[in-house]
Order: structure tokens, then sequence, then C-alpha cells
């Protein structure tokens, strides 16, 4: 599915290399398809190459890149990265591009042409004890050669820039800093029927409050310290809403064994729903419509789900921990980590409505800071300086 149609070219010409997106669409799919989209809203244009299943997608949001089928062995993980190394630079000389753009970690070893990587966390350096060993040893290394090979490297958040500046030896003395965007299209404070259609899809009763947690379930996102502050919060009052949480099981074992104890209960006794993947044009009626966003993360390269709770009218609760205050500000509520902060802050929110309201509205104002037409600027110019090297 190749469109072509008459557009004003980048200078440099780039070749976006789209073929990172998990099957899950989540926060990675977003973050190219709002790059993609605040490109075009700034009037750059770039060949972008995808899975053909992924194109309409792209081409729904940002219609004006000339989209390039891949092959269909990127389908599949090694395969993925066997075209990397070899498809994508031999489609870099074809479509004569004068820069790679790698949105994940990974790029061309070797390739003509320039190179752009973006670096969405540093956790595997930091944290390396809240990935897999296997992950992380892998995350660790192409970070690593991005730094030594890549010719401009763009990070999430300055948290995440300093991270790899601190751990990677030899460090870059520039990267630029990226911060990612939120559609106010997809994520808006709710209509009543999304709100209806929400419950519906979660399984909750007409008019009963929850608390929302949106995020893989994985050790750093923390989710037995939150199952333990919810927990203590029900136990002293059996009215405390439900706690729902919205992505897939990682492997976290402690959230993964309190998860099935909490399956095993009759449904209505349950005080934790898995909803798992929620349809994007849900998400944002799922954390709007909460009594409270809950993210207790142990450390993010970005924090997305928490800028897309603010864009949505939620009052959040969240950790300083790495990025997430330089999304949060000072429009969301803080705790530490632990089980007695978070049951603390949570139970202070939950009996204040009129804070959680403040919260909300600052949230939302604060969101509206974070365009993908500004994050595009940041590309631009990653690919302009790129291109200018001899």
């Amino acid at each position: 599915m190749t469109r072509r149609r008459d557009v004003v070219k980048t200078s440099p010409r780039v070749l976006f290399d789209a073929t990172s997106i998990p099957p899950n669409h989540g926060g990675v799919a977003r973050f190219i398809s709002g790059l993609l989209s605040g490109l075009e809203q700034n009037g750059e244009f770039v060949d972008v190459v995808a899975k053909r299943h992924d194109i309409p997608a792209f081409h729904d949001v940002a219609p004006g890149h000339n989209y390039l089928v891949a092959p269909a062995l990127v389908s599949q993980r090694g395969g993925r990265f066997l075209w990397e190394q070899t498809g994508l630079p031999a489609l870099a000389r074809r479509r004569r591009a004068d820069v790679i753009y790698s949105p994940h970690y990974t790029f061309p070893l070797v390739t003509r042409a320039r190179r752009v990587v973006t670096l969405h966390d540093a956790t595997f350096f930091s944290s390396p004890e809240a990935h897999s060993s296997l992950k992380g040893v892998f995350f660790r290394t192409w970070i690593r050669w991005a730094n030594a090979r890549a010719d401009r490297l763009v990070a999430a958040s300055r948290a995440t820039a300093d991270e790899v500046q601190r751990y990677v030896a030899h460090a870059q003395g520039t990267i630029d800093v990226g911060y990612l965007g939120v559609d106010p299209g997809v994520f808006a404070p709710p209509s009543p029927d999304a709100i209806v259609d929400a419950r519906r899809e979660i399984g909750l009763d007409p008019d009963q409050p929850w608390i929302a947690f949106l995020g893989t379930i994985e050790p750093r996102k923390n989710i037995p310290t939150l199952i333990a502050a919810h927990t203590r919060l029900r136990e002293a009052d059996p009215t405390t809403p439900v706690l729902v949480l919205s992505g897939a099981r990682g492997w976290d074992e402690a959230a993964n064994q309190a998860l099935d104890l909490n399956a095993r209960l009759a449904p209505e006794q349950r005080p934790v729903i898995e909803a798992g993947y929620l349809p994007l044009e849900l998400l944002s009626a799922f954390l709007g419509a909460s009594e409270l966003v809950v993210y207790p993360s142990l450390g993010e390269g970005f924090g997305l789900p928490v800028l897309e709770a603010m864009s949505s009218g939620a009052a959040v609760l969240t950790t300083r921990r790495l990025s997430i205050p330089e999304v949060g500000g000072n429009a969301v509520a803080y705790a530490e980590p632990d089980a007695d902060s978070l049951a603390t802050e949570m139970r202070a929110l939950l009996d204040s409505p009129d804070r959680r309201a403040e919260l909300a509205a600052a949230g939302l104002a604060r969101s509206s800071r974070f365009t993908w037409s500004e994050c595009a600027a940041v590309y631009s110019r990653a690919f302009a300086a790129a291109g200018a090297r001899s």
C-alpha cells in the first residue's frame, strides 16, 4: 500500500522507520503516530516505512507523508532486526535518504545515511532490577551503540538525557530533548456516552466509582505496592472505589501473584479489576471519569500515561521519580512509592473532591503545553543537524 502524492519534502530527506510497533499498539504506536502528525502540522513530510496493517492508522492521522510497505518478515521479531540491518539501509539508498530515523533504540549499524535515534528510557542503567536480565542487556547494549554510532540522539525527557550522560562512557555532549505530546482530540474530558461505554467495557455497575491505573504491569510500575495501599484503604473503608488496571501483565511475579489471588474471589468481591487493553477510544473516559488516576512508578523515561490522564481531565497521583515531575509539574499530586505514603495520599484525595477538581483543572491546562507540533520541531532540528554533518 504505497501512496504517492505531491508533497514538500524535508531537507534533508528522511526515511522514518515505523516498523517497531508492537502488536498491542501501546505507547510506542502513540508516539510514532503523534510524531508523524506533528511533522505534518509543521509542513514537514517524510518517507515512512511500516508494516502493511499499520499504515492505515498512520495515514488517518498524517496523510501527507509517503508510506512504504515493509516486507512481511518484519512482523517477526528476528525478521525485523535482520531487515533493519540489511533491508532498511538498502531502502535508504533506493530512496536517496540523507537520514534514517529510528524511533525505538535500535538502528542500522552500517549505512551511508546519517542516523537519528530516540532513547525513551535509561532505567536499564539506573534501575536494572526493574527489567528482566535479557531486556536490560539488550537495551543497555543498544543505547551504548546508539551513543557511539548515531549522528544525533533524542531523549524523551531531560531526566533520560541526564541518565544516559551519567551512565554511558563518553556520552554524546548534546542529547536533544523532545517531550512527547498528547492529542486533545483523543485524550479530552469524556462525554457521558463515552463514560457509559467505558463502564460497560470494564464491567462496572452504573454509577460505580473506580480508581484507575494505565500501563504495563511490570516491576517499575510498582503495582504490588499500589495493590497493598488500596487493600489498606478497603480494609479501613469498604466503600473505597475498586481499583481498575488497564494494561497487559508483564513479568512482575509479585504483581501476577497478587492478581491471581484477586481473580480467585467471586467477581463482586474483587477489589481489583483487570481490564486488559482497553480500546484507544475509551481510554480518555477510563482515565477522566475515574475518581483518581494513580501512577506509582519507580522511574519513567517520560510517563505518557500521566500526560494522557491530565489531558483527559483526571486528578493524578504519582511519584517524583526521574522524568515524571517534568510532565506533571505542580498539576499533579505526589507520593513516595511505598504503601504507607500511597495509602495516605490516596485517602486524602478521595476525601477531598475539591482538591481533585483543582488538580483536574490544573492538569488539563498543563497538558496543553505538550503538543506533537513542539515535539516534531525538535526532531526536525535533529534531522537537519544530522544531515549537515560532514
